[in-house]
């Protein structure tokens, strides 16, 4: 079967992962037309935007991305394009699937094997914030003042953490449904509805009101503090995780770390009709052009995106082959060595090359 899809090669490493992936996808037999669209920090020097419309139509037509790493400035500029991205498509949910694979060096458990479910358009990353000693600023702390009597410091900047029943029962149905789908035994809701009693009460709440229309899974909720301290202690208690925008974004990290670093971390933002597949790493610019990136994240992304697409059959020959790299722990990058610095370590086209004679070998 032939299949469109938009492809975004991203800023730093990002056009060197890309490409690899695009080859080892190639290599599975199925046949791909890609649409180039450029987003990020190339677009904002070709266009004057970081999000052109000319790439928003191409994922809307093509119903289907795969994008690399994109540049964002930290604390100052534009907001984070990735952010603006899965909310201008509805975007809203975020899969992170982590696992260990054989051979990774330096996972800290051999047996972790967790989903990550986030909240992609609300919470503390829904952009509605309050500069320090604007108008609009005052215009609040006076609010806040005159309804609750707190008196909120003048020179205090505010962001807002908005939590909606509607993206919190979409997302904990998401949770569910895919925990259904792909024969996974529990969802556990993560949330700080014990301090935040409105806001995360909200989502706990609406949580456990899905949660009743799945009997045949089981149901969990845990403090998000609580669930640092567990998964670091015994991951393999934990299946499916669902959690709003902001907890799911610090906590895919630490997930990562389970299973060997952000090198093996894929990743998917998906709305109703459509979805971008992605790594979770960022762009890392001064490894640009170095040939020393781990593409795998980036792999890892296709093969959930050939899923998607229902090739599952080259998905899992794909990901087998991804696996059969890395258990012989010889051509792959540095990250994956149990020494950094050996010198046997190989550059980010390389992995492609041996990633595809695995799978031309079946």
């Amino acid at each position: 079967m032939h299949h469109r899809v938009t492809l975004i090669p991203g800023d730093g490493i990002g056009p060197e992962v890309a490409q690899a992936t695009q080859r080892v996808l190639e290599a599975t037999g199925v046949q791909f037309q890609w649409d180039t669209a450029i987003i990020g920090d190339q677009a904002q020097h070709t266009f004057g935007t970081t999000l052109p419309q000319s790439a928003l139509d191409s994922i809307k037509r093509n119903k289907v991305a795969l994008k690399a790493p994109l540049t964002t400035p930290i604390g100052s500029g534009f907001r984070s394009v990735n952010v603006a991205l899965r909310q201008t498509l509805d975007l809203y949910a975020c899969l992170r699937p982590y696992k260990v694979y054989p051979g990774v060096q330096h996972a800290p458990y051999k047996d972790a094997d967790i989903v990550v479910v986030r909240e992609n358009t609300e919470d503390l990353y829904s952009g509605i914030e309050f500069a320090k000693d604007s108008p609009e600023a005052a215009q609040l702390l006076e609010f806040v003042f005159s309804t609750t009597g707190e008196r909120i410091k003048e020179d205090s900047a505010v962001s807002l953490k908005v939590i909606s029943q509607a993206a919190s029962r979409r997302i904990v149905t998401f949770a569910f449904e895919y925990a259904r789908q792909n024969n996974r035994r529990k969802v556990t809701a993560v949330h700080k509805a014990n301090i935040l009693k409105y806001s995360d009460g909200l989502f706990l709440d609406t949580a456990r009101q899905v949660a009743e229309g799945y009997p045949d899974m089981e149901f969990t909720d845990i403090v998000v503090d609580a669930l640092c301290m567990q998964l670091v202690r015994s991951p393999q208690q934990f299946d499916v995780l669902v959690l709003p925008n902001f907890y799911g974004d610090f906590i895919s990290d630490l997930c990562a770390g389970l299973v060997g670093g952000l090198g093996l971390a894929p990743g998917a933002n998906i709305g109703d009709n459509m979805a971008v597949f992605e790594p979770t790493h960022g762009s890392a610019p001064k490894y640009a052009g170095k040939n020393k990136a781990n593409p795998m994240a980036m792999m890892l992304s296709g093969v959930m995106m050939l899923r998607y697409l229902g090739e599952r059959d080259s998905a899992d020959k794909l990901e087998k082959a991804i696996a059969e790299v890395i258990a012989e722990g010889k051509d792959v990058t540095y990250d994956l060595k149990p020494d950094p610095a050996d010198s046997t370590a190989v550059g980010t086209s390389q992995v492609a090359d041996a990633v595809i004679e695995k799978v031309k070998r079946g």
